[in-house]
């Protein structure tokens, strides 16, 4: 498979993410994105529990083809590979589809899925210097802000009644910076 076809799946990974939350979120009568977790699309015995584990295994999957074509596009443009690290995180969200809740796993398995947090600022970080390959302030900066936003669901009296979409401020912010390094590696791809 040809390097921009890899670098591609960081779109269709997000994407399948979101679809998968769209196609279960009907199923489950009465659920609010804004108040409800996402992981009570998937919870056990509900009518999506396998609808949402497969589409979240096949978004973890696709990240790991994503930062397989990263890691190609990285030796080949001589960039640092640390943040590649912090992309492979996002790979952890099948852990929490897998061992849905109320398991106890499930409050465990998808941990490392949040040092996703610290991509865009590590990204930055080791590939500053090398801005003639790859631009990505601006999206560095967006990314941050909703990835902070996002960091509220660690702080339960802050828009207490809306966990859902602190979540959602989270998984915006993985879209936009996974689409963002995407699109912008697969252009500066040979």
């Amino acid at each position: 498979m040809k390097n921009r076809q890899l670098l591609y799946f960081g779109i269709i990974a997000p994407i399948t993410f979101w679809i998968t939350t769209l196609i279960c979120a009907p199923m489950i009568d009465g659920y609010n994105h804004l108040s409800w977790m996402v992981s009570e699309l998937g919870a056990l015995g509900t009518k999506s529990q396998y609808i949402f584990t497969i589409g979240l295994v096949l978004s973890s999957a696709f990240n790991i083809v994503f930062v397989v074509g990263l890691w190609r596009f990285c030796k080949e443009k001589n960039l640092n590979k640390v943040p590649l690290f912090f992309f492979l995180m996002y790979s952890f969200l099948a852990g929490p589809a897998l061992y849905p809740m109320p398991l106890p796993e499930h409050d465990y398995v998808g941990l490392p899925m949040l040092l996703i947090i610290f991509a865009p600022l590590v990204t930055l970080l080791f590939w500053y210097k090398r801005r003639d390959v790859i631009k990505i302030n601006t999206l560095v900066i967006i990314c941050t802000v909703l990835f902070g936003l996002g960091f509220l669901v660690y702080f339960p009296d802050i828009l207490s009644d809306y966990f859902g979409l602190k979540q959602r401020f989270l998984y915006t912010a993985w879209t936009i910076w996974s689409i963002g390094i995407s699109y912008k590696s697969s252009l500066k791809n040979k």
